[in-house]
């Protein structure tokens, strides 16, 4: 069996009538056409004037388009930046205008929803859709009228993921490039599958989540230069998986422990009336996943539940189903060399807890952060995403907590600053301290702890008024589920907010 990736471009032409992707309507692309349509958008990217170096910001929902902007800015050396399509516009605008980006891709609903904030969007967007979309040109037409055969002077680009930043404002995790063949990055990222016993050949990929996320919309880029098939799903429906994987004979899938929750709590009868056997590696990442979960899930399904510890930052650790018997608990064995230090940058013993330093294979940067870098990556090479952990003494890591403050409810990173940014524009409130309390769903849940003006009254006239004024700034998945009142917030005297206390509290009450 080979482990060198044939890779999308070279399937275009060797294998073009290939199934390449299943788009959510059931559409049938091969990789011909996938191969086509991404020469196609780079050549008319560079007739942009975009080049190396340069940023595409895409908007998109599942959909093949996804790929094709995947293929396309991969093949000429730009960065891509997917955009979150529940984000507000003046969210999606920060991130657009702070990338850099200077052309924009986008959905014709989601481009139509970016119209109060237009003045601040690049002058070449591009709606994708069957609709008109003022100020915007058409996806399609564009396309098209560039050349189908691959742009000369082929190199490598990548993806630029937004994580917090040190104001609780999304920042950019940005990798410079080397001038090197996108061929090059295929067989890494072949080595990369390789970690979970993926390999080139027949597979079906099942792609369930949103790919405007970095692991699943990376694996799937992924799986599809191994060769697989990738079936898009629209959104994550539990029955609908399971039809899914049977009709398609689905052999891998990445979900985050929110998913596998949803799944197990379907009816037995529901869950034997689909024939699985086709799942070989599902891979499990994006929140903490109990021991507890991930053993009835390898019930049910056999050995095929892959975790692994990673970060928009970079890759940490992989646990195999093996791992998952043998150190219950533990996000697997390290890709690479892994630190854990104390807060003065020392090797605590085996068995000590403390922050998780990873040897970085690619130098990065937080874009237009110097600060966040400065403490995220060590003179050593080694970086931290801000992760606690312990290793044991058979080398197996174990993840304590995701980083001091940050929230991840169902898979979704939730930054409490920028929560309570947000709170704190209301007249009624004082003070906020905004945490996570577990939730057996979510991972997470996100909770308000309001200290209010002289004045306000605390119930739930003023939550209920709050939770408004929360959605009227914030993408739905980052407002409070829950509001508490206090009369005082435990700050120490240089103003920190103690957030430990508050969780403890919380967790206690």
């Amino acid at each position: 069996m080979s482990t060198v990736p044939p890779g999308v471009y070279a399937l275009a032409t060797d294998d073009p009538e290939r199934l390449a992707v299943v788009g959510p309507d059931g559409c049938e692309v091969t990789f011909g056409e996938l191969g086509e349509a991404a020469n196609r958008l780079a050549n008319a990217l560079r007739a942009q004037g975009l080049g190396p170096g340069d940023v595409v910001a895409t908007m998109l929902h599942n959909a093949v388009e996804h790929f094709e902007a995947v293929m396309a800015t991969t093949q000429i050396g730009l960065f891509q930046v997917p955009i979150n399509v529940h984000l507000t516009p003046e969210e999606a605008a920060y991130i657009i205008g702070d990338s850099g980006a200077t052309a924009l891709i986008a959905h014709d609903d989601l481009a139509r929803g970016l119209a109060p904030v237009a003045d601040r969007l690049p002058s070449a967007r591009f709606a994708v859709g069957p609709s008109e979309v003022p100020g915007w040109a058409d996806y399609s037409g564009w396309k098209a009228g560039a050349s189908a055969e691959a742009p000369s002077d082929r190199v490598a680009g990548t993806y630029m993921g937004y994580t917090s930043g040190t104001t609780g404002r999304p920042k950019g995790v940005r990798r410079e490039m080397p001038p090197i063949e996108p061929e090059l990055m295929i067989t890494f990222f072949g080595a990369l599958l390789g970690g979970f016993d993926l390999h080139p050949g027949p597979g079906v990929h099942l792609a369930c989540s949103p790919l405007y996320h970095a692991a699943p919309g990376n694996i799937a880029a992924q799986s599809l230069h191994l060769g697989h098939t990738v079936v898009i799903r629209a959104r994550f429906e539990p029955e609908d998986v399971l039809r899914t994987i049977e009709q398609y004979r689905v052999t891998s899938s990445q979900m985050v422990p929110t998913h596998l929750h949803r799944l197990l709590r379907l009816p037995d009868d529901v869950r034997k009336r689909y024939d699985l056997s086709s799942l070989t590696n599902l891979l499990v990442a994006g929140a903490p996943f109990g021991p507890e979960a991930k053993r009835a899930a390898l019930d049910w399904l056999g050995p095929v539940v892959w975790e692994y510890l990673a970060s928009t930052e970079g890759m940490v650790a992989i646990a195999s189903p093996a791992d998952a018997v043998s150190h219950p608990g533990t996000v697997g064995k390290p890709t690479g060399e892994v630190r854990i230090l104390d807060d003065a940058g020392n090797d605590v013993p085996v068995g000590d807890d403390g922050r998780i330093f990873f040897a970085s294979p690619s130098a990065f940067v937080y874009h237009n952060d110097p600060e966040k870098t400065a403490a995220a990556v060590r003179s050593d090479g080694f970086a931290t995403a801000g992760d606690l952990g312990r290793l044991d003494k058979d080398g197996y890591l174990y993840l304590l907590d995701r980083r001091d403050d940050l929230i991840i409810s169902g898979g979704v990173n939730i930054y409490p600053s920028e929560v309570e940014q947000r709170l704190l524009l209301h007249p009624d409130v004082a003070d906020v301290a905004v945490i996570g309390a577990s939730d057996p769903d979510w991972g997470q849940t996100v909770i308000a702890i309001v200290q209010t003006e002289p004045g306000a009254v605390p119930g739930s006239a003023l939550a209920e008024a709050l939770d408004r004024h929360c959605r009227e700034g914030l993408a739905a998945q980052k407002c409070p589920r829950r509001f508490e009142f206090r009369d005082q917030l435990p700050r120490t005297p240089t103003g920190k907010l103690l957030r430990r206390t508050l969780r403890e509290e919380v967790s206690a009450s």
